[in-house]
């Protein structure tokens, strides 16, 4: 018997209740405390762009607007179109990768930055692809799990582990040692919502820890004298708080001195201005949130990040289609632990590897990476999957 077609107000019809709306809120809000934290830490030999803000704050503030304006296109495609362009955007992630790392691109295109050939000079805005390698990567992997169930075997594990290899290897030669790091979660979080086993998961974390060690010879002087300056750090050595970990250091005495409630903006000025803290606009931030609101200014960063997760977990679980569930658990994943990471290094539990704080660090690149991603959890969760589609992540065990 053919089962009659779905009506069409039925196809097209739209979950507008979805708990996805959570990140928007909760990534708008961190935006705009990224702007104003980047404009309080801003010096003022340098002229405003815009009143009230300085030149680096209006162009976190532009960031923001073409993030929202291509979030708001994003949204409206059916996630079915963003499975169809998963594996094109990963190859045209992986050729700009690629590029980056060719020596014979001209220095106009490519120039290192602090020893790091991350970016393609396009004029306005700075392009870094492995900021979009981490969503293309996100999507493909989702396309690739969703039906599968080899997987769920040792031998199972390997095309993923390749596919995960491929754009980690590339960002790893420029070297970008913490953007690496991230695709590491997402691969893991989606393996385990595909239904891997648990046991093979551990398995690979404990020969992934055993081999750690390994490597650290392969790492650059800059690399180690990070992982060196947080033993030190544990250690109490002070004495490093010139060279070795004045960024760490100086992070910390910055955020230490913004106490419970924080300092009034003029004094939190001054302090974050004169104590001279390097990339107090990028990775580390989130000293000057603190500073300015103290620790309860922290601990509501934190809640912010919570409720992103929380909408976009909710989403997935409420999603009954194999990639869109897949995709948001990776995308929360990479999120997740890009927060932890650069949050733990500001404070001084984690070495200093070079991570945006999601939403709130300056950049064009990772701003535009944020609202896609956040753009993507909408988009999925809007469109309930078809009646008659095919069920995936079902296992007997």
């Amino acid at each position: 018997m053919i089962a009659p077609p779905v009506p069409l107000a039925e196809r097209t019809a739209l979950n507008w209740l979805t708990p996805a709306w959570l990140c928007v809120i909760a990534g708008l809000g961190l935006s705009l405390l990224g702007i104003y934290s980047i404009d309080l830490g801003a010096d003022t030999r340098t002229a405003a762009a815009a009143p009230g803000l300085s030149a680096l704050a209006a162009r976190q503030a532009v960031f923001l607007g073409v993030g929202l304006l291509a979030a708001g296109l994003v949204i409206w495609p059916h996630a079915r179109v963003l499975r169809m362009l998963a594996w094109p955007a990963l190859a045209v992630c992986i050729l700009l990768l690629l590029v980056l790392l060719l020596p014979f691109v001209p220095s106009w295109l490519v120039a290192p930055r602090k020893g790091v050939r991350g970016w393609i000079d396009l004029g306005p805005l700075d392009l870094q692809p492995a900021e979009f390698a981490k969503i293309a990567f996100t999507l493909a992997a989702a396309d690739y799990l969703r039906y599968r169930k080899n997987h769920r075997t040792v031998l199972g594990l390997l095309p993923p582990a390749i596919l995960t290899f491929i754009p980690v290897g590339l960002i790893v030669l420029q070297p970008d040692m913490g953007t690496a790091l991230m695709f590491v979660p997402a691969i893991f979080a989606m393996l385990v919502a595909a239904g891997a086993r648990v046991r093979h998961m551990l398995m690979v974390v404990i020969i992934g820890l055993c081999a750690a060690p390994a490597s650290y010879p392969l790492l650059h002087d800059y690399q180690k004298q990070r992982i060196i300056g947080l033993l030190a750090q544990f250690r109490g050595e002070k004495h490093t708080s010139d060279d070795l970990n004045y960024q760490a250091y100086t992070a910390q005495t910055v955020l230490g001195a913004g106490g419970l409630t924080g300092l009034p903006e003029a004094h939190s000025r001054a302090v974050i201005r004169y104590a001279e803290l390097p990339e107090r606009h990028n990775d580390m931030i989130f000293a000057v949130i603190v500073n300015r609101f103290g620790l309860v200014g922290g601990i509501a960063v934190l809640a912010a990040y919570g409720l992103w997760l929380g909408g976009a977990l909710l989403a997935a679980a409420a999603c009954r289609e194999a990639f869109g569930r897949l995709v948001i658990v990776g995308l929360s994943a990479i999120l997740a632990v890009q927060a932890v990471i650069n949050i733990g290094m500001v404070i001084g539990l984690l070495p200093i590897v070079g991570l945006t704080l999601p939403f709130v660090s300056y950049g064009g690149s990772s701003m535009l990476a944020m609202w896609l991603t956040t753009a993507v959890v909408v988009s999925i969760s809007l469109r309930p999957p078809p009646r008659l589609s095919r069920p995936g992540l079902q296992f007997d065990d």
